[in-house]
């Protein structure tokens, strides 16, 4: 019975990791992960057996992507973990040792020869990792040159931060569930065009190899600093158990961006580490100390849905209120219909709550598990049919009222064609509206250009002067000269954000090349990636309805074609710039960064080593980025100074 049970646990857990390390999808919580993981380890010490495919023996992921396999020097393995305190208690003794964040990434080793980044690899199944150079080289704070000479073999870890995390969903319209899943994704990506864009940090948590004559881990990271690196957040404890207990309460009392999921502790000197060898699972010089996150108990009130521009449904869960981190929390999001199935919810569950790294709301369980939450047949908005694909729902109606005006909007917003003063409010204002046939003047993007035929009954409706209707009609007009990739961003075409369409634009150049070119599925899977290249056939090429609109488009006088950007001076070649704070001298930033990029530079979205100059008026400011521009002696100029700097 011990080795049926052995061998289920090693199938579920196997699975999982497979998963989520191969498919960059998460079946089970990472707390269901961990409660298996222990329980299998458990019965495996009890019964004194073990299996060779067991996750206890083996680490990370089997490579199968088609980035190239690269054997590690020195072995990357996973670390050993524990859920009680006084498991760290013991694990330090006497020795001096270090706290430090564990971080919830993608573990990677960068290697440096005589002062060049010349090889990053994941850590893969511990043995064997993948060649992702090409991509590491784009992360937002690795430096590429190094003043140290000798082989530097450098181990951290690849990480979204929240912020960027949930700009990136905004941004590329979609549900990425988390910053884990996403980095993991994000830095093995063929084309790292997508990588660059989605500002990857990186934060070493350990040397393998260079400062020899160094024996302490921490002057080893002080060292790292002095080279541009950033290090991991780590605490020096010396020995004391009161010093122990003061940085976990100072950790579980602040919150950070950073995605964490518990702390490490380790020996501060290398020598000794070296000393405690290692199993076949972990080193022994460093033990985890995993914080489930605590769930706050709560009953299920209701499960709420609504539908996206694309059609695809989302699941927000409604809960009798609980206090959580300092804040009242009555409702979190369920990513998908599979969760909820996963969770087998039911309205008047007992559920844990809990907020992700003390930020995002989310159910993680479900006491009662009693499985009566029927699922939705028809959409909540038009009342069509729902069909399921993948792990979401999605109502087919192209013409569902929240999908006409979710599309609408959209594609006047700033980020598409930015349209101003064209709002959600002001389209279902203009939606009311009914010729004598009974059909609106506004049913889909390419009526938007038409609707300066309708000014008579826009000034009949409430709160609409001529003056807003002629303010309307010039936002109108001016968004014809928007370039292509804000065009193919505003179309809503699932899986195509900002960062897809403006490579398509800048690859392709005109809207006729796109659609009549002769470019293939693996030309756009190897532009675009495989899901989101398949995406874009299945959602535009092929999508009758889209096609005719963008036809319409162009016959109303919208630009069709990518400006090829071409440097009208080269004064500020190979310099990287961030802007911040309000402009006086220029319209916006877009318009500064505008320049910038014309004359040969490039702009960054956050301050790292790379940076030369911070633009920002108030050099004062105890903004982030000026705070740390001064720590890593990042130029802080304004506008005046700027505008010196080009001429």
């Amino acid at each position: 019975m011990n080795v049926k049970n052995m061998k289920e646990l090693i199938k579920s857990l196997n699975e999982a990791r497979n998963s989520y390390y191969n498919d960059n999808r998460e079946i089970i919580s990472n707390k269901e992960y961990d409660d298996l993981f222990d329980e299998l380890k458990e019965l495996e010490e009890k019964t004194n057996m073990l299996l060779s495919n067991s996750p206890t023996q083996n680490v990370g992921y089997e490579v199968v992507s088609k980035l190239k396999k690269i054997e590690h020097k020195t072995p990357l393995l996973s670390l050993g973990k524990t859920k009680d305190i006084n498991d760290i208690y013991s694990f330090f003794n006497k020795h001096e040792g270090l706290f430090m964040y564990k971080l919830d990434g993608l573990t990677v080793c960068l290697e440096y020869q005589n002062g060049e980044l010349i090889l990053a690899t994941t850590r893969g199944n511990g043995i064997i990792g993948e060649d992702i150079t090409a991509n590491a080289k784009t992360f937002s704070n690795v430096p590429l040159k190094i003043s140290y000479k000798e082989t530097l073999r450098v181990v951290g870890e690849a990480i979204i931060d929240y912020n960027t995390f949930k700009n990136i969903n905004e941004e590329e319209c979609a549900e990425y569930k988390n910053p884990r899943n996403l980095v993991s994704g994000t830095v093995r990506q063929l084309n790292n065009r997508i990588c660059a864009n989605r500002n990857v940090k990186f934060l070493a948590f350990n040397v393998l190899e260079g400062f020899p004559l160094n024996d302490s881990k921490h002057l080893c990271f002080q060292s790292l600093k002095t080279l541009g690196f950033e290090v991991c957040n780590f605490y020096g404890i010396g020995t004391s158990d009161e010093n122990l207990q003061e940085i976990l309460d100072y950790v579980n009392k602040n919150e950070t961006l950073l995605p964490i999921d518990g702390m490490v502790a380790t020996y501060d000197s290398r020598e000794y580490s070296n000393s405690l060898g290692e199993t076949s699972h972990h080193p022994k010089h460093s033990l985890a100390f995993k914080w489930g996150d605590s769930a706050v108990k709560t009953v299920l009130k209701d499960i709420l849905l609504d539908v996206g521009k694309s059609g695809q449904l989302s699941y927000t869960a409604l809960f009798d209120s609980v206090e959580i981190e300092g804040t009242t929390v009555e409702k979190a999001t369920l990513h998908n219909y599979d969760y909820i199935e996963e969770l087998q919810l039911g309205i008047g569950d007992t559920i844990g709550v809990i907020k992700a790294n003390m930020i995002i709301p989310q159910v993680i369980e479900n006491e009662t598990r009693s499985n009566t939450y029927i699922k939705a047949q028809h959409c909540p908005s038009c009342g069509s049919e729902l069909i399921h694909k993948g792990i979401h729902q999605f109502c087919v109606n192209y013409n569902c009222e929240k999908q006409i005006v979710g599309r609408l909007s959209h594609f006047g917003s700033r980020n598409a064609m930015n349209i101003e003063g064209f709002s959600e409010e002001t389209i279902k204002s203009i939606r009311t509206i009914k010729l004598t046939n009974d059909k609106g003047i506004l049913n889909n993007v390419g009526d938007i250009y038409s609707l300066l035929e309708y000014e008579k009954l826009l000034l009949n409706l409430d709160r609409f002067g001529k003056k807003k209707v002629r303010k309307l009609f010039d936002a109108i007009e001016k968004s014809k000269t928007m370039p292509l990739n804000n065009l193919i961003y505003g179309l809503s075409i699932p899986s195509i954000g900002k960062t897809a369409s403006k490579t398509l634009a800048e690859h392709f150049i005109d809207m006729d090349t796109i659609i009549w070119g002769e470019s293939k599925l693996k030309d756009y899977q190897k532009l675009l990636g495989d899901s989101v290249g398949t995406s874009f056939i299945d959602n535009f090429l092929l999508n009758d309805i889209l096609l005719i609109i963008v036809k319409r488009l162009k016959l109303q006088g919208v630009n069709m074609e990518q400006e090829i950007k071409t440097n009208t001076s080269d004064v500020l070649k190979d310099m990287v710039f961030v802007i911040t704070g309000s402009l006086t001298k220029y319209e916006n930033r877009k318009e500064l960064q505008i320049l910038i990029e014309s004359l040969g530079g490039t702009c960054a979205s956050g301050v790292s080593v790379k940076v030369n100059y911070l633009i920002n008026n108030d050099s004062e400011s105890k903004s982030s980025k000026n705070v740390k521009a001064k720590k890593l002696n990042v130029s802080i100029i304004n506008e005046e100074e700027f505008q010196k700097l080009i001429n």
